[in-house]
């Protein structure tokens, strides 16, 4: 029998439906607890002046997003084939930072769904992250999990962007304010880590491959699809870019009037103080929806990198990609730390960018690798050169205000 998870849609209306979906799975993958908690995190910290380093990430992760979507749509192989045709051997070393890179996100994600369940429910973390756990499981057992992953990933998508511009209504943000640090902001430098963080939250990791993994195993890729896989990938950059803005501009509001966020849950209270009571059931369900999409998301791209190199892996992988959501909510129920572990997931998996980003950058042009018919774009290859150089960089600068994070 066919892994659900592989079964290819018939063209059509159907076709749409994964493009989609596709672009929702990367979507509401970087629109996770992480970046709940670190866009909360940073904002009450730098105030208007993050916009910035929103600003900055948006336009890194157009580039990243477009070479990655394309490389693999193109070529027809998944992110590890990719990086073993370009060296051989850098495959496995490119599916060892994905997977150990994946698990650290998926903790994190595991954390968010313990919180989201926490504000609902009034269960401790550790029993929310467990319930969770075995909700998503459901997924991954259902006989069609493409689809429901699909689905899934779309409703609470939708459900988490129209509740979070409520509150940034009611919350009435200085915008002007922000629009205009989002350029010139008081100062660049100290703005390092929470570029690469928000950086590593959207594109890092196995982020930028979820989308494009998924068209591959839905057959939508080849030069005869190059126009829906850009319109996919644009979609779920433009779906991710307005619920970093919108989230931002609420989180600002609530903190430019002087209110005090909790420190052991920042987004709900946010949420809470915005909106009252009502804000806070809001956060709960936005939170756990976040949640639950990111750890379909994150344990089924990382199981997609190990595909390659094990058949029972391969012939397994919905039990697979179940074990992997286990094992993440085993460490984070032992370790705990929600917050420290979603905003340091996210700045790992930035660090982890530069390098997968360059892989690609390097098969790009390879007519063996992506065929003689298609031609990767110059402006892309500049862009996506950039995007590695400042990760890069941000990457190692922001390596000490990790290490204080987690003090």
């Amino acid at each position: 029998m066919a892994d659900p998870i592989l079964t290819k849609p018939a063209r059509g209306k159907t076709n749409w439906s994964v493009l989609l979906g596709a672009a929702f799975i990367m979507a509401t993958s970087a629109i996770g607890p992480g970046f709940l908690t670190q866009t909360t995190v940073f904002t009450e910290r730098f105030a208007a002046n993050f916009a910035f380093a929103i600003l900055a990430s948006i336009i890194i992760d157009i580039g990243a997003q477009l070479n990655v979507w394309r490389v693999i749509t193109m070529s027809r192989m998944r992110g590890q084939d990719v990086a073993n045709a370009v060296l051989p051997g850098l495959g496995h070393f490119v599916a060892a930072l994905i997977v150990l890179g994946g698990l650290a996100f998926n903790i994190g994600n595991i954390a968010g769904a313990g919180m989201g369940l926490n504000v609902l429910l009034g269960v401790s973390n550790q029993t929310g992250a467990i319930i969770s756990c075995i909700i998503a499981l459901g997924i991954f057992a259902s006989k069609e999990a493409g689809v429901a992953m699909d689905r899934v990933a779309k409703i609470l998508g939708g459900l988490m962007i129209l509740l979070t511009t409520y509150v940034m209504f009611v919350s009435n943000p200085p915008a002007g304010q922000a629009a205009v640090s989002s350029i010139f902001p008081a100062d660049y430098g100290i703005l390092m880590l929470p570029m690469i963080t928000l950086v590593g939250g959207t594109v890092g990791g196995y982020i930028t491959f979820a989308g494009g993994h998924r068209l591959l195993d839905a057959g939508i890729a080849g030069y005869e699809n190059l126009k829906e896989v850009n319109k996919s990938a644009i979609t779920g950059i433009l779906v991710t870019g307005v619920m970093r803005t919108i989230l931002f501009l609420a989180v600002l509001g609530v903190v430019a009037a002087g209110s005090k966020l909790n420190p052991a849950n920042p987004p709900a209270s946010v949420f809470q103080i915005a909106a009252g009571q009502m804000g806070y059931i809001f956060f709960g369900l936005v939170l756990w929806a976040a949640a639950i999409t990111s750890v379909v998301g994150a344990a089924y791209t990382s199981v997609s990198f190990l595909r390659s190199f094990s058949k029972t892996i391969d012939r397994y992988n919905s039990y697979t990609i179940m074990l992997f959501i286990v094992i993440s909510t085993a460490v984070f129920v032992t370790i705990g730390q929600p917050v420290k572990i979603l905003v340091l997931a996210g700045s790992l998996n930035g660090l982890i960018l530069p390098v997968t980003l360059g892989t690609m950058l390097f098969a790009c042009r390879n007519p063996k690798i992506i065929g003689e018919q298609y031609r990767h774009p110059t402006w892309l290859v500049i862009f996506g050169l950039l995007a590695v150089l400042i990760t890069a960089y941000a990457g190692i600068t922001s390596l000490s205000g990790m290490a204080a994070l987690w003090k």
